[in-house]
């Protein structure tokens, strides 16, 4: 169980990042017009700039010995 709150915020914008690239690929794939395409490119993009840092921030905590490697999810 992660026990710092800055280590639950991480995980929870990884989930969030996660969901933001699942719903540009959604969006993307079900868009009428180019509008669309453009809104879910910048959310496509940004989930995966968001999750880039969100995991190198993780990982500088893993180091740390901060993060508890066995925690694969947990309800925040």
């Amino acid at each position: 169980m992660l026990k710092k709150k800055c280590d639950k915020n991480i995980a929870r914008t990884i989930e969030l990042a996660q969901e933001m690239i699942e719903l540009a690929q959604k969006g993307y794939e079900q868009q009428e017009d180019p509008g669309c395409g453009v809104l879910y490119g910048i959310l496509l993009d940004s989930g995966y700039k968001i999750l880039d840092l969100a995991e190198k921030e993780k990982h500088a905590h893993v180091k740390k010995g901060w993060w508890d490697g066995n925690v694969k999810k947990e309800v925040i």
